[in-house]
């Protein structure tokens, strides 16, 4: 592993205080921010009191009554602004996601990218946040629908895209007109504070923003407890566990609040018979390997036609074993840690349990860090498995890729969607007729279905989320914007009677 010139606390606090991140956060007791890249702490935080988070959601319900009656192309402003700031700051962001997160510096720089990416998609939509014009029974009147601010939009994120997901949520929640409490990972504060300072860089230019509009509060679950009960928070968008969703969902539901679920994904590629395998193989190396095993989209689930099968693994087998592992500072390192040592002890776990069952492994090795220490760093496990049961049929958020044989589409179609989560999903076949089965009503049940790519690497411009335990949620593109606002139908008469719908006679 080639250690950086700094160490990774220099390195981090270097970039904080480029990134113009507060002496003032950092406190002698508190949250500490550690590094998975050798478990060094880079910071410890002064925690969010519970009294401190209540407040800034009052200062957010009072931002709204400002800020929903400030033209939505003017919001967009504030939006574009944010992503020039982005813009000016990428390479720093996007190393201060590698130093916290594990990722490789492409993938760092990338998740800063998709921030942008749905900045600029944001601000073209506050010209367009469109309702309809509808065709009425009754003459001389016109019906109409149209969309207005929902309110305060709370937003509780993941360790594996600490600042990305949050962007998807804040650029539609601030174009649509609602201010924004995030409630970051408390494995990932130190992005969630460098992202917003550079927000309150877009509002100091932007310059009448009212006070409150967004916040971040650092601490626990209870912080994450606190933002889903309070009645002042109309939408809490969530990304986590299944688990978690189970926690979250029945608390929104009890106070009738909007909730956007984005949960587990145990995601499966199905390789045909006519698949070209150069194009699969990367595909499944990026998918499978790719931010450590630690994506949502991660592919964690191979079926493979029994006449190729024996020419794609060994193919994958070679793969696995020379993907260069280590400091992910170093550009030449395809994958960096887990998260923590935890991750990787729930990944010796289940390789345990399908050597169990009789599969066979390839790799799940632990390995040393940039200290020589054993640590977060694990070699990707191939997993050939005689059939889908035991730990293939859950998710593992670790580099693990199942792999089994099939022999025809519909039974492997039907194994693919034989697991709780519905996320995302692909088919690698040069066959037309295979290829549309896959993505119609009958082929994959899943929110993502991919063809002749892997189930990771979604771009911002269509919905994100999934089915099932995935939590049905829908962030990013396409109309996801509608889930930050509320609908109203209006009909105007501009007659001078009163023809009521259906026929209905009433005179007085």
């Amino acid at each position: 592993m080639a250690p950086s010139v700094l160490s990774v606390r220099d390195d981090a606090l270097a970039v904080l205080e480029r990134l113009g991140v507060p002496a003032s956060v950092h406190a002698q007791d508190g949250l500490p921010a550690r590094s998975p890249i050798g478990g060094e702490v880079i910071a410890t935080l002064r925690p969010t009191s519970r009294d401190e988070a209540a407040a800034a959601i009052g200062r957010a319900a009072e931002a709204f009554a400002v800020w929903r009656a400030v033209p939505a192309p003017r919001r967009g402003e504030l939006v574009r602004l944010f992503g020039e700031e982005l813009r000016a700051h990428k390479a720093d962001l996007g190393r201060l996601v590698t130093l916290e997160a594990g990722k490789i510096l492409s993938e760092g720089l990338g998740e800063v990218q998709e921030m942008i990416d749905i900045c600029d998609f944001a601000v073209g939509l506050s010209r367009q946040l469109h309702g309809l014009t509808i065709a009425t029974e009754r003459p001389e009147h016109r019906m109409m629908e149209v969309w207005h601010p929902l309110g305060v939009c709370g937003v509780i994120s993941a360790f594996n895209f600490p600042v990305a997901v949050w962007a998807w949520n804040a650029a539609l929640a601030l174009v649509c007109g609602d201010p924004v409490v995030w409630k970051p990972s408390e494995k990932t504060p130190l992005t969630a504070l460098a992202t917003h300072a550079l927000l309150e860089r877009a509002l100091a230019r932007f310059g009448a923003a009212p006070a409150g509009l967004a916040a971040v509060l650092i601490g626990g679950r209870d912080l994450g407890e606190d933002l889903v009960a309070d009645p002042r928070v109309a939408l809490v968008s969530a990304t986590g566990s299944t688990a978690m969703g189970r926690h979250v969902a029945p608390k929104l539901a009890a106070r009738f609040a909007r909730a956007i679920l984005e949960l587990g994904g145990n995601n499966a590629a199905i390789v045909a018979p006519s698949a070209d395998l150069d194009l699969a193989l990367r595909a499944i190396a990026f998918s499978a390997m790719g931010t450590a095993g630690q994506r949502c989209t991660t592919l964690r689930r191979l079926f493979v036609h029994e006449s190729v099968y024996d020419a794609l693994l060994p193919r994958l087998k070679a793969a696995y074993g020379s993907v260069r592992i280590g400091d992910p500072r170093d550009p030449a390192t395809l994958i960096g840690p887990l998260i923590d040592n935890a991750a990787a002890d729930g990944m010796a776990r289940a390789l345990d349990e399908a050597r169990a069952i009789g599969a066979t492994v390839h790799g799940g090795e632990r390995l040393r860090d940039i200290r020589g220490e054993v640590a977060a760093y694990v070699r990707p496990a191939l997993v050939e498995m005689p059939e889908q049961a035991g730990p293939m049929r859950r998710e593992t958020f670790a580099p693990i890729l199942y792999v089994t044989r099939y022999r025809d589409l519909d039974g492997a179609i039907a194994a693919q969607n034989a697991v709780a989560a519905g996320l995302s999903s692909s088919i690698f076949t040069g066959d037309l007729r295979e290829a549309e089965l896959f993505v119609s009503a009958a082929g994959s049940d899943c929110g993502i279905a991919n063809v002749n790519i892997g189930p990771s690497g979604a771009e911002i411009g269509g919905a994100f989320g999934g089915e099932k335990e995935t939590g049905g949620g829908r962030e990013s593109g396409s109309d996801a914007w509608k889930g930050y606002m509320r609908r109203a139908t209006n009909t105007i008469n501009y007659g001078r009677t009163l023809p009521l719908a259906q026929g209905v006679s009433f005179e007085v």
